[in-house]
């Protein structure tokens, strides 16, 4: 597919979704009574460019379950042409509450022409008294997918091949907050992979097909951040230390997992934020190859095939620029670079790889965005469709 076939498919891709989108019934204001209580708010004409223009006013304080769902054709590098399904939400446990941030849920359904089929769910599930919050992603995907080897220097010069991926997992974080902006808590990683076909076995240097590994952990986090979904402000660092002991897989051997996180966000004009994240995660030398880094992705190194480069290690690092232009509509540009490596001692500067590109910002809910990037990498680059900010 050339570059004008990709940008035609999005550009119809996001007016299907903006055509589903406006259906929601748009309000344009949450007056309070005298006594504090919110009002059920009037609603706009209804016709179609109010709810283009105007369903993204928040509603979760009159209605306890405040969705949107959507449908759509859909295209990735990895899953060709298919359709996709996605459901987005904000609640509030506590509607008396006007401090706490609304909790967030996204739904996402995927299937294509390729076998391709994958069904996620996450959010942040804010508690009463915003001491506690459940943050969670869940997913089962099953990819037939372009496969290089499970190290950067095999990557780097194996002949690509096909294999088919079947992968089951939970990623949760249950935090206490022990000051206003400083946050303890209880980690699980579960991950249940299996390969069910593939070209040559060899490219799994003598692992086996299939692994089970549950990691158990703490993690310690300062956040000031506005929004989760969509941070205009504030600062975020995360440090989390897991665990994958041996009883609780069929990895062989007991496994640990370092993971380092600094994010800012900062205003620079009128509807200008400028981002900067910094990523790292270290692994046990020689896991398992489930639990390697796979450098590209929805978040970072966007543009890169996902599993383009795998190794044990990742670092990467991007600075956006996120721009409101119109509305509902905001446009976004990003630079930055990664790599993957087997060991610290063996980490190369040579062998990071470049990452930039563009996006195109649409706003579903009250700041929480659908967005369409295009990302640029060394002999590379692709298409990047989902729901709420990069990081």
């Amino acid at each position: 597919m050339n570059f004008r076939t990709k940008i035609i498919t999005a550009f119809l891709f996001l007016l299907l979704t903006l055509q589903l989108f406006s259906q929601e019934e748009a309000v344009n204001k949450q007056p309070t009574d005298n006594k504090g209580l919110t009002k059920i708010p009037e609603k706009k004409k209804d016709n179609y460019w109010n709810r283009l223009l105007h369903g993204n006013v928040d509603r979760t304080y009159e209605k306890k379950f405040d969705i949107t769902f959507a449908g759509a054709p859909s295209y990735t590098r990895e899953a060709s042409f298919g359709i996709g399904g996605m459901a987005t939400g904000l609640y509030r446990i506590d509607r008396r509450d006007s401090i706490m941030p609304p909790s967030d849920i996204t739904l996402i359904m995927n299937a294509s022409i390729r076998g391709f089929f994958a069904f996620e769910a996450r959010g942040n599930n804010y508690f009463k008294g915003d001491k506690t919050l459940l943050s969670y992603e869940i997913g089962f995907t099953r990819k037939p997918l372009d496969f290089w080897g499970v190290a950067y220097d095999a990557c780097n010069i194996n002949p690509v091949i096909n294999y088919t991926r079947q992968q089951f997992r939970i990623d949760a974080d249950y935090q206490y907050k022990i000051q206003k902006e400083i946050a303890i808590g209880g980690t699980l990683d579960f991950t249940y992979t299996n390969v069910s076909k593939i070209d040559d076995i060899a490219y799994l240097e003598g692992q086996e097909r299939s692994y089970i590994a549950t990691g158990l952990g703490i993690s310690l986090k300062y956040d000031s951040r506005d929004f989760i979904p969509n941070s205009r402000r504030g600062l975020y660092i995360m440090f989390r230390q897991s665990v994958f002991p041996q009883i609780l897989g069929n990895t062989k051997r007991t496994l640990y997992r370092t993971t380092l996180i600094a994010d800012t966000y900062q205003r620079m004009w009128t509807g200008g934020i400028l981002a900067v994240d910094f990523f790292g995660r270290l692994n046990s030398d020689n896991s398992p190859w489930p639990l390697r880094e796979e450098l590209g992705g929805n978040q970072r190194m966007r543009g890169y095939y996902s599993g383009r480069y795998i190794d044990n290690n990742m670092v990467s690092a991007q600075v956006e620029l996120r721009q409101h232009l119109y509305q509902r509509f905001g446009f976004t540009t990003w630079f930055g670079g990664g790599t993957v490596f087997p060991t610290i001692h063996k980490f190369n500067v040579k062998n990071i790889l470049p990452n930039y590109g563009i996006g195109l910002r649409f706003e579903v809910k009250r700041n929480v965005n659908a967005r369409i990037d295009y990302g640029f990498g060394k002999q590379t680059g692709g298409f990047v469709f989902n729901i709420a900010e990069a990081f």
